[in-house]
């Protein structure tokens, strides 16, 4: 399987957080690839800036190579996906992800019930 990491479970596995369960780890364990999109790192470069979230930005993107994880880009076919999104959630972060997860295909792991609702697979953790 190739997984797609939202933002928090990206960032929980970096961290080696105790809200990352043994199943989740499992899963990143055996996934054939694992992705992490340049949006969890635009969205985590935001918050930091505007004071919402303490993570030091180089560690998170060398994290990406340093974990076997692919970066995944964001490219114009994503954002056009959006378009065909219904409005389950208005995160445009989260919205995003989904969008890729979607035209990979990947399957999307979170912890965020609100995005089971599209169209792409989603693991909750």
């Amino acid at each position: 399987m190739r997984l797609l990491l939202d933002t928090h479970v990206y960032l929980w596995y970096l961290a080696d957080a105790p809200e990352l369960s043994s199943e989740a780890r499992r899963l990143i364990r055996d996934a054939d690839r694992v992705y992490v999109s340049a949006a969890s790192v635009w969205e985590a470069a935001i918050k930091v800036a505007i004071g919402k979230l303490e993570v030091d930005l180089t560690g998170m993107v060398e994290g990406i190579r340093a974990s076997g994880f692919d970066e995944l880009p964001v490219l114009a076919r994503h954002a056009a996906q959006l378009s065909a999104l219904a409005p389950h959630h208005r995160d445009p972060f989260d919205r995003l992800l989904i969008a890729q997860a979607v035209q990979e295909p990947l399957a999307l792991v979170t912890h965020d019930p609100a995005l089971a609702g599209y169209p792409a697979r989603v693991e909750m953790v």
